[in-house]
């Protein structure tokens, strides 16, 4: 079996019901399994949720520290321009921080950043040198 695979991303939220409001406006689809401490979303083969930040430093059995948040960025690409700015309007309309708009950048792509309710960092990119399958998943690289 291959090592080389991310099968869960956890973020660690301070108020669960602000994250899952926040996550329900931009599309994400809650799975099932989640309680008042946690929130499940299936992302094609994967897991993504939102761990209350309380319950996860019970269960690590330490703190998270304050600057854990902003080390790691995540993105979500599209087919063009047009939708990364609609995704960082969707976004920001859902209760986001806005980082950087999104402008032409330096590695030929168009892409801009916000921050979710906890400060967690999200990109919307558009990258002329990806295709895209119709669920948005990168197929290959041009």
């Amino acid at each position: 079996m291959s090592s080389q695979r991310i099968t869960m991303i956890t973020l660690a939220v301070t108020d669960l019901a602000v994250s899952r409001k926040f996550y329900s406006a931009l599309g994400f689809e809650e799975a099932e399994g989640g309680n008042d401490l946690i929130a499940f979303y299936k992302i094609h083969g994967a897991f993504f949720s939102l761990y209350s930040r309380d319950a996860l430093t019970k269960d690590i059995g330490m703190p998270i520290h304050g600057r854990a948040t902003g080390n790691i960025t995540m993105a979500t690409n599209y087919n063009n321009r047009t939708e990364v700015d609609e995704a960082f309007a969707a976004a920001l309309a859902a209760g986001a921080v806005p980082i950087t708009e999104p402008a032409e950048v330096f590695w030929g792509g168009y892409s801009g950043n916000y921050a979710d309710p906890d400060g967690h960092l999200w990109e919307v990119a558009h990258n002329p040198f990806w295709s895209l399958d119709e669920n948005g998943q990168i197929v290959s690289e041009a």
